[in-house]
């Protein structure tokens, strides 16, 4: 490859492979987690595992989301693009609480 090109791709990708992908699942009305610390960049998935539809969200001014309800054997993923505090919680199973620390 010559230089050129591969400056270019550097250029295009330059992140390519260093963001994680971690799992917070939903198991007995319970994150399987609670608590994660991950970096600017990495993507979390929360599969349901649970008989029964959760509902996902946070209002941290770090990360705001709502993955909306979902069941069984469903993923979502939520990408963590800044530094800070993001509590998370299930808008239908209000005990359902944990803590993500982006750095």
């Amino acid at each position: 490859m010559n230089k050129s090109l591969a400056l270019l791709l550097a250029a295009l990708f330059p992140v390519a492979g260093l963001a994680a992908e971690h799992e917070v699942g939903q198991k007995n009305k319970a994150f399987t987690v609670k608590q994660l610390k991950i970096k600017a960049g990495d993507t979390v998935s929360f599969p349901n595992h649970d008989p029964f539809f959760h509902n996902v969200f946070s209002l941290s001014p770090a990360k705001t989301f709502d993955l909306g309800s979902y069941p069984k054997g469903e993923t979502k993923k939520v990408t963590f693009d800044k530094p800070g505090k993001v509590e998370v919680e299930c808008a239908i199973h209000p005990n359902m609480q944990m803590t993500i620390e982006v750095e």
